[in-house]
C-alpha cells in the first residue's frame, strides 16, 4: 500500500477558547474527504493545519510522511482554495492562473503553455485578459481552481468552494471536481455545510463536531 499523501496523528488545535482534540485522518493520493461541521466547528482551522500554515499544539501533520510545517512553502506541492477564491485584483485570469508557476522560476514559455492548457481544460479561453472584478463567481471559482492545479499538487484543500454559486454552477463544477480527481490523481480534502454535496462528492464524509472529528 502506498505511503498516504496526509496524516494528522493525535492533532490538537487551538485557536482561543476553541480548540480540536485528538484529530486522526489518513487520506491516500485520488481519494477525495469532505468534512462537515457547523459554523465554529474547526473545518478550516483543520484545513489551515493540513497545508502547514498554523501549527498544532500536539500531534503530527505529515505530507507525504514529513511534517508538514518542515517542508518549506514553495516546495510543499499543496493547492490552497479559499472560499473567497483569493484573486488577485490586479493580474488578469491568466496571470493570476500563472502565478504559482512563475514564483517556481519555471521558463516563460512553460508557463504560458501550462496556462493555455489548463484555460482549455475549464473553459477559461475567453476571459484570459479580464480581471477577476468582470468575471462571474462560476468564472471566478474555475480560475481558481485553475491556480490551485497549476503546479500539479499532490494534495487539494477546498474551503467551502461551492457554497456562494448558483445550483446550476455548482453542478457544473461537482462534475470538474470528479475529473480533476480523475485527471490530475491528486487527494482532496474540501469542507462543506451541505451534506448532500458531500455524500455525492467525497469518497468518505468525516463530521466535525463538539472539539471531535
Amino acid at each position: 500500500m502506498s505511503e498516504p499523501v496526509l496524516e494528522l496523528k493525535e492533532v490538537t488545535l487551538r485557536r482561543g477558547r476553541f480548540s480540536l482534540e485528538g484529530v486522526n485522518l489518513s487520506l491516500a493520493g485520488g481519494e477525495i474527504l469532505a468534512l462537515l461541521g457547523r459554523t465554529g466547528a474547526g473545518k478550516t482551522l483543520l484545513l489551515e493545519s493540513a497545508a502547514g500554515f498554523c501549527a498544532p499544539s500536539g500531534g503530527q501533520v505529515l505530507f507525504r510522511g514529513q511534517e508538514v510545517r518542515r517542508i518549506p512553502l514553495h516546495r510543499r506541492n499543496i493547492g490552497y482554495l479559499y472560499q473567497e477564491y483569493s484573486l488577485f485584483p490586479h493580474l488578469t485570469a491568466a496571470q493570476n492562473i500563472g502565478y504559482g508557476l512563475r514564483v517556481r522560476h519555471m521558463r516563460r514559455d512553460e508557463v504560458h503553455r501550462q496556462v493555455q492548457q489548463l484555460a482549455a481544460r475549464f473553459g477559461l479561453e475567453r476571459v484570459l485578459d479580464q480581471y477577476p472584478g468582470t468575471l462571474s463567481g462560476g468564472e471566478q471559482q474555475r480560475v481558481a481552481l485553475a491556480c490551485a492545479l497549476a503546479p500539479r499538487p499532490a494534495l487539494l484543500l477546498l474551503d467551502e468552494p461551492f457554497s456562494a454559486l448558483d445550483p446550476v454552477t455548482k453542478k457544473q463544477l461537482h462534475g470538474l471536481l470528479r475529473q480533476i480527481r480523475q485527471e490530475f490523481g491528486c487527494a482532496v480534502l474540501f469542507v462543506t455545510h451541505d451534506f448532500t454535496e458531500a455524500q455525492n462528492l467525497a469518497d468518505r464524509v468525516g463530521v466535525l463536531a463538539g472539539g471531535r472529528l
